[in-house]
């Protein structure tokens, strides 16, 4: 993580591949008090539940030699459009001057997606980065993980 203190009205937003939190400080840095302001949430079934056809398979220059093509991971197709969304989300925020300080909160594949995503308008006001998965946790223990740096 990097070091991070929270300031009054920093927005700190929780995320995996499925589920978002937005939450917003309304305490500061010594005593936080996020308050949660949006929640997104995406239905993904697993990709066998998505998917109907089986892999794939292409003609070899050999006689008749055929190789498999790897099944498409639907799953983890859509958990990255759903970090695209939060990421444009927060594009949006911070083109309105919605918030000034952003600090996110995700697992290190989808902090990966996120990364990928933000644009430099969002990038300029992230002030902290953790990787881990807290989007079921009560907000008192994600106050306890932001302090605990």
């Amino acid at each position: 993580m990097m070091p991070v203190t929270l300031h009054h009205n920093d927005w700190v937003v929780v995320g995996d591949g499925k589920k978002a939190l937005f939450l917003r400080n309304a305490g500061d840095g010594v005593q936080p008090a996020l308050e949660t302001f949006d929640v997104r949430r995406q239905e993904n079934p697993p990709t066998r539940e998505q998917g109907a056809d089986r892999p794939g398979r292409l003609q070899d220059r050999g006689v008749q030699q055929r190789s498999a093509v790897e099944q498409t991971d639907w799953h983890q197709l859509e958990e990255d459009r759903f970090a695209a969304g939060i990421a444009e989300i927060l594009y949006k925020a911070a083109h309105a001057r919605a918030f000034e300080r952003l600090v996110v909160v995700a697992p290190p594949r989808i902090l990966g997606e996120l990364r990928r995503a933000f644009h430099p308008e969002v990038e300029a006001r992230i002030v902290g980065t953790l990787d881990k998965t807290l989007t079921n946790h009560p907000l008192d223990q994600i106050e306890k993980v932001l302090l605990a740096k």
